[in-house]
């Protein structure tokens, strides 16, 4: 029968260092959070052969005293804790006191540190856990810590080590993740000699800006929102600026980088209306509670966290980046969700006073026979025949709105608009589905889904599993705007649809909606699966391609979209519009060149 013994001091550390140390990258981790810790202004890490061959990390924090070197070397020995109190409330980003242990038992190590109050500075070096004597040194106020020959005692694990390339990919994206969470921090990487990022202390935009680049700090939103004890602050990229994979995701929980499921599932669902699903959202976003309140003792990584009210938590961050995206476009063009808008496609007289300024005249019949635009527009010319003549000198630029005003369509299927900027471009299909699909959500929250009794019932004819469904589910029906009876086995009448989808067809309206309370029931697709069915219902309402619009209509399709939210995406995530500033069609054209 075996024996049961202990296992030697050096055996421990190697087996630890397998989980804190798991590649160059997460000894460079641990390398940089100690120097945050240490209150360190400038960082500089110095990489060779990916971090395989040396990581050096120097910074100017208050240092480490001579008498407590050998000591920071030794297993389970820390400052930033001495308590359980203490460990249920850390506020540190080390804490385990495992990291320089792992790391010294399987690297080369040189240890060298001075304190504000030191003659000069001490150092220790180890070789696999194998300490030196500590000796004066020469440094300036704060540590240097130099790990070389990476697994140079464990050759089985160095094996598992990738090519020099991915390896350095790997630490600079550790780097990166520090130097978001700390902008505050100078920060300075090399890479075999050469300086592949030097980032000056700075604003969270500014860092975010750095490295993220323009393209993202143009395309987000700025998030600050406090409630409850939790605050979310950061940025978020709008919709239109998705990825093809999560390489844009910086998500930190008091200042840690963590990679936590219930924040991920959360964030993810708050751009599921706005979001196509091959598509990845952007964000550096920040969530700050009492340290109580989260224990980060998970995993010896520290990259895991797990929170005392995980339910709180995730509605918290799903409702303010929800709430945020809703408004992407600013609020200029947002109005209360309880403001009665004109109904599109339902204009009176009065709808030319929604308008006003309006634009002048074009003359967008200059290369046509008089009479075609003259018969296309015939309605709209009576429409306004009893309002105030427009401006002749166009509105002022105070006075256009965020999408401007339409100038005309392209072969039925885009409004093209003139706004302050230069042109915009609209899907008018998308953009109308996501309108109809917001007054849907907001009346089926409200239960006061109006219904429109259609004038002719449509019959059609179904399956038995239908005709059930319409008999079993009637009150849910209702409750979606629908009425629908059984005429005989296999055929039901559609009497009413909701009044939001009055264009819709009903025969295909109606099949789409049976279709998903015969497969999911009514409690799910009132659920889970209600905005996947609102979203259907939607698209069987919005305007269709090549259908001709007047002039007010299509204005009245822009003004709608500047006061519903999310609207610039559709249902599915694609974007409903583009904006063509005059310097892109200036560039487009050559112009001043």
């Amino acid at each position: 029968m075996p024996t049961i013994l202990l296992l030697p001091d050096l055996l421990i550390d190697q087996i630890a260092a397998g989980e804190v140390v798991e590649r160059p990258a997460s000894a460079l981790k641990e390398l940089l959070e100690n120097s945050v810790d240490a209150g360190a202004s400038e960082i500089e890490v110095r990489l060779t052969q990916g971090g395989i061959k040396q990581i050096q990390v120097t910074d100017n924090g208050g240092g480490i005293p001579g008498a407590e070197l050998a000591l920071a070397l030794a297993r389970h020995a820390t400052s930033k804790i001495a308590s359980l109190e203490d460990l249920e409330r850390v506020g540190s980003l080390g804490f385990r006191g495992e990291a320089l242990a792992s790391i010294a038992s399987v690297t080369r190590i040189t240890f060298t540190s001075r304190t504000p109050d030191a003659e000069h500075a001490w150092q220790i070096e180890t070789e696999g856990g194998a300490q030196s004597g500590v000796l004066p040194a020469a440094h300036p106020v704060g540590t240097t810590i130099e790990a070389r020959d990476l697994y140079f005692n464990t050759p089985a694990r160095r094996k598992f080590l990738k090519t020099e390339a991915t390896e350095y990919a790997h630490c600079e994206e550790m780097f990166k993740r520090i130097a978001l969470a700390h902008p505050e921090i100078g920060f300075t990487l090399q890479h075999n000699g050469r300086v592949a990022w030097h980032l000056r202390p700075s604003t969270l935009a500014q860092r975010v800006h750095d490295i993220l680049g323009t393209d993202f700090s143009q395309a987000s939103l700025p998030i600050d929102v406090d409630a409850a004890g939790l605050r979310l602050s950061g940025f978020a990229g709008v919709p239109a600026y998705s990825r093809a994979s999560r390489d844009a995701q910086y998500c930190f929980v008091n200042g840690r980088f963590v990679r936590d499921k219930l924040i991920t599932h959360a964030l993810r669902e708050a751009y599921q209306d706005v979001l196509h699903q091959a598509r990845h959202p952007a964000y550096v976003l920040f969530l700050y509670l009492d340290p109580a309140a989260v224990d980060v003792n998970v995993h010896p990584t520290k990259i895991e966290v797990r929170f005392r009210d995980s339910r709180a938590v995730h509605q918290f961050l799903y409702h303010a980046l929800n709430k945020a995206l809703a408004h992407s476009r600013g609020e200029a063009g947002v109005r209360s969700e309880t403001e009665q808008l004109p109904d599109f496609g339902r204009q009176t007289s009065g709808f030319t006073n929604y308008f006003r300024p309006m634009q002048s005249q074009m003359p967008l019949a200059a290369n046509e026979p008089s009479p075609f635009y003259s018969t296309l527009f015939a309605g709209a010319q009576e429409t306004l025949a009893t309002a105030p003549p427009p401006y002749t000198a166009g509105p002022t630029q105070s006075e256009i709105p965020p999408l401007g005003f339409a100038l005309g369509q392209l072969h039925g299927v885009y409004i093209l608009a003139q706004n302050e900027k230069g042109l915009v471009l609209v899907d008018m299909h998308a953009a109308h589905e996501r309108v109809v699909y917001e007054k849907l959500k907001l009346a089926l929250d409200a239960r006061a889904v109006p219904t429109q009794p259609l004038l002719v019932p449509a019959a059609l004819t179904v399956g038995p599993l239908d005709v059930a469904t319409v008999e079993e589910q009637g009150a849910t029906l209702a409750q979606l705007g629908f009425e629908m009876a059984v005429l005989s086995p296999n055929s039901i009448a559609v009497r009413a649809i909701p009044a939001l989808l009055h264009d819709a067809d009903p025969n295909e309206l109606a099949r789409a909606v049976l279709q998903d309370l015969r497969e999911f029931g009514a409690s799910r697709v009132l659920t889970e699966r209600r905005n996947e069915l609102l979203s259907t219902m939607a698209c069987h309402g919005a305007i269709r391609a090549n259908r001709r619009l007047m002039l007010p209509e299509m204005n009245a399709l822009l003004r709608e979209m500047e006061a519903t939210d999310r609207a610039d995406q559709c249902n599915h995530g694609r974007p409903t519009w583009f904006q063509m500033t005059m310097a892109d069609l200036d560039k487009l054209f050559m112009r001043g060149k």
